[in-house]
């Protein structure tokens, strides 16, 4: 985000918490169980608990995953996990303090470790999330790894995607996920690959003798779109069946045009139906934005 920080969408742009309920009950009657919140940061934005615990009665949905910076969460660890929330993606790019600063240009690494040190030592799922970036982190690669062999969490390295507002153009990725998994086990040697989930977007490996693990996700290089099974939902509407796309619909405008469930489910439905077979066919079909500008702060890390 950049220094003097962006300019908000006025608050009637946005979805409500009540639509946003509505949608979430659609989608768990047609067998959506895991919804993942994010942002931007989910926690700054108003009454985000009273949303949380209100997401966690709704029947069907049997996980609520939360992507977050830490510098607002560690206060509300305690309520949320009596609402059953134990599924957290700590986003945090360095762990030195001072190339922390020099990315986030913000002085939070003492609040953002903090968080991670509590968070590490709960009944939780944690993953930290590192976007890896040429010239700027790469130092941190195998200390990060080095955190899982006490902890018993998964460091996941995220390859740069074009999506930095004026952003990463490139023509090839220099650290792609190969050569992000060739320099951890130049250093710690063979890496043990773990068996990856059906629907997993990263390739999963292990130190011998950690507790925790690893993982690269190819966010660029897009090799797991043929299992992909998401869908987003931005913060004023727009249905995105790949961050790579420019939006299928407006689900908000369709609500607020008095538009049934019935209705709401059929353009789902036909959103789901015109998915792209990969995010290089959704990136190469934008009309509007032939190059890719929108940025992580706007449409979900």
């Amino acid at each position: 985000m950049p220094n003097e920080g962006i300019d908000f969408v006025k608050q009637q742009q946005l979805m409500s918490y009540e639509e946003l309920l509505r949608v979430a009950s659609i989608l768990s009657q047609q067998g959506v169980s895991k919804i993942r919140i994010t942002g931007g940061e989910p926690f700054l934005r108003k009454d985000i608990m009273y949303f949380i615990k209100s997401l966690s009665k709704i029947k069907g949905i049997n996980k609520i995953a939360i992507t977050t910076n830490g510098t607002q969460t560690l206060k509300y660890l305690d309520e949320l996990q009596s609402y059953g929330v134990r599924n957290f993606n700590l986003s945090i790019d360095s762990i030195d303090k001072q190339r922390f600063y020099d990315l986030t240009r913000r002085d939070y690494f003492d609040t953002v470790w903090a968080c991670l040190e509590e968070m590490s030592q709960r009944d939780l799922d944690l993953k930290l999330n590192a976007v890896v970036i040429k010239d700027r982190n790469i130092e941190d690669l195998i200390p990060m790894v080095g955190l899982t062999k006490e902890r018993n969490i998964s460091v996941r390295f995220i390859e740069e995607m074009p999506f930095n507002g004026k952003g990463a153009h490139y023509e090839k990725l220099e650290w792609d996920y190969r050569k992000i998994l060739h320099h951890i086990e130049a250093h710690y040697g063979p890496a043990i690959k773990l068996e990856d989930d059906k629907n997993s977007t990263s390739l999963n490996y292990k130190i011998a003798g950690h507790h925790g693990s690893f993982g690269i996700i190819p966010a660029y290089s897009r090799t797991f779109c043929g299992t992909c099974n998401r869908i987003r939902l931005t913060p004023t509407g727009t249905i995105k069946t790949c961050l790579y796309d420019e939006g299928i619909f407006n689900i908000k405008d369709l609500m607020r045009a008095g538009a049934s469930d019935a209705q709401l489910l059929e353009a789902i439905h036909s959103a789901i139906g015109q998915k792209h077979k990969d995010g290089f066919e959704a990136e190469a079909q934008r009309k509007k934005l032939p190059n890719i500008s929108e940025s992580m702060t706007t449409i979900g890390g």
